[in-house]
């Protein structure tokens, strides 16, 4: 990965910026990069020399860091600070760090994961983190031959606001750092949670080698929501009424007994947000997203999904 500084910044602020001591360990794969998208693994190992960052895109992951090591430094008694686990499963070693985990004795644990996020996280909520943590609690009770009792995230909040608290929604989180309780799976659930999670990436590495085309990123992965259908007419920016499919399109057009030759459905893909917002490192790379903007966007008309009004 090669480094930039666009913004001139001091020299102690760039070094402070691109320390990083980070380690998964003797493993295949580490659990951050298993819950994510195997094909992003992959083209992040074969394109990190041609990667470009500019140092300071670098700020949060270092605050984060920095937050790690000031709570990890507190942990004392019957609170173990930041560990790095392995676990050996279907031939490939599994490493993971969890950030703190709590004796509750007779052989059973709580497991925290720290997170510098935002307010949308809570308010939204993240399926990774229960990916994530349950992930971690496999790997503690195979590891460690312990019984996890409770999964939790302490989350600290970078754009917490006092105002928006005091505006009165309902849903905004009441302080800038909170505890957030993760959802505890089965340990059926984890196993095969974690069984598929490596069976993908390994069958993806099997790909790479053999040269066959790397499997997509999902939806997820992207950061992508679903595809919207406008009603519009075709010369119109605006659209009369946007739906979730485009059934639910062809039958407003009916309902309303709008005329299909003046009235057509626009179906608008969402924008991944991953790739288009610089978040992939490596989507100037990425067949799967080149291959998306080079496509030529379509209007489908009311009539039939076949036809096209562009």
């Amino acid at each position: 990965m090669k480094y930039t500084n666009v913004h001139n910044l001091p020299e102690p602020i760039v070094r402070a910026l691109t320390k990083d001591d980070y380690s998964r360990g003797a493993s295949n794969r580490s659990v951050t990069q298993l819950i994510d998208s195997p094909r992003a693994q992959i083209l992040r190992n074969d394109f990190d020399d041609r990667v470009e960052i500019d140092v300071s895109e670098l700020l949060w992951i270092t605050l984060g860091r920095t937050m790690h090591h000031m709570f990890e430094g507190e942990a004392k008694g019957k609170y173990l600070p930041e560990e790095r686990l392995f676990a050996e499963h279907s031939g490939w070693t599994i490493s993971g760090a969890i950030d703190i985990q709590h004796d509750e004795g007779s052989n059973v644990v709580t497991l925290t994961d720290y997170k510098m996020t935002s307010v949308w996280s809570i308010i939204f909520g993240k399926k990774e983190w229960d990916n994530q943590l349950n992930f971690y609690a496999w790997l503690a009770r195979t590891s460690k031959h312990v019984n996890v009792k409770a999964l939790k995230v302490l989350a600290v909040l970078r754009d917490w606001k006092q105002g928006e608290l005091m505006r009165g929604g309902s849903e905004y989180p009441k302080a800038p750092i909170m505890e957030i309780d993760i959802p505890l799976w089965t340990c059926e659930e984890q196993e095969s949670y974690v069984a598929e999670r490596i069976r993908i990436h390994q069958e993806a590495e099997f790909m790479r080698l053999t040269g066959t085309k790397l499997p997509l990123c999902t939806d997820d992965e992207r950061w992508k929501s679903p595809t919207k259908y406008a009603v519009k007419k075709p010369a119109n920016k605006t659209a009369k009424r946007v739906l979730s499919s485009f059934e639910e399109a062809t039958q407003y057009i009916t309902d309303n007994e709008m005329d299909p030759i003046i009235w057509a459905i626009e179906e608008r893909p969402s924008d991944p947000k991953r790739c288009s917002m610089g978040y992939c490192k490596i989507a100037q790379w990425c067949d799967q997203y080149q291959d998306e903007l080079n496509a030529q966007p379509q209007t489908l008309t009311g009539e039939s999904n076949s036809e096209t009004d562009i």
